[in-house]
């Protein structure tokens, strides 16, 4: 009995230290101002109970938040390519091709890059991936270019945001925006025999 009540308090003891020391290694890590979200088109609701099924689209971004800040124009410049969100640059990948005016875009992973305006943004799908912000930018790697005009929202967007609506024939938008902007960008996928 003696030593079982000695194996429970030296347990209790080291479980106290390592917890204190996660708590202070803890506090040293900086929490990412800008988290990392995914949206899918459809919902992963959707196509989680259509197992047999794959999405559309899966768009991979950071999400920068607003904090008082005045940002187009200000701290994100007019006419600068930006990464659309923060840290590493926003990845989009179609699941099948997609058509976007009269132009269509084969399945793949693609850097989502912009170019905001006050009246409008260019929208930059760029073949290279997996770089940091718009550091390594580079033109020449651009599969398509197009611009969208900027919509007023009806309140301020604290946090950069990027969603899918349904729109009509089939054909979707990706809205993204922040602080007192945001755009619409049409999509509209052609469809295979494994898509929603």
């Amino acid at each position: 009995m003696k030593k079982v009540s000695v194996a429970i308090i030296t347990f209790i003891a080291l479980a106290t230290s390592a917890l204190a020391q996660s708590k202070d290694s803890m506090q040293v890590i900086p929490i990412d101002k800008s988290p990392a979200d995914i949206v899918y088109y459809p919902s992963r609701a959707a196509f989680d109970r259509n197992e047999d099924k794959t999405p559309n689209i899966r768009v991979v971004y950071s999400r920068p938040q607003k904090n008082g800040r005045e940002i187009f124009g200000k701290l994100e410049d007019y006419g600068k390519v930006w990464r659309t969100g923060a840290n590493e640059c926003t990845e989009i990948k179609f699941y099948q091709d997609v058509q976007v005016g009269d132009k269509t875009i084969k399945a793949g992973s693609y850097s989502l890059f912009t170019i905001p305006n006050k009246e409008k943004w260019t929208i930059i799908l760029n073949s290279v991936t997996d770089k940091w912000g718009a550091y390594f930018y580079d033109k020449a790697k651009d599969v398509l270019r197009f611009d969208v005009p900027v919509k007023t929202p009806i309140n301020p967007i604290e946090a950069f945001t990027i969603l899918f609506k349904d729109d009509t024939n089939k054909n979707i938008r990706m809205i993204m925006g922040w602080d007192t902007s945001y755009v619409e960008v049409p999509f509209k996928v052609l469809k295979s025999k494994n898509s929603l």
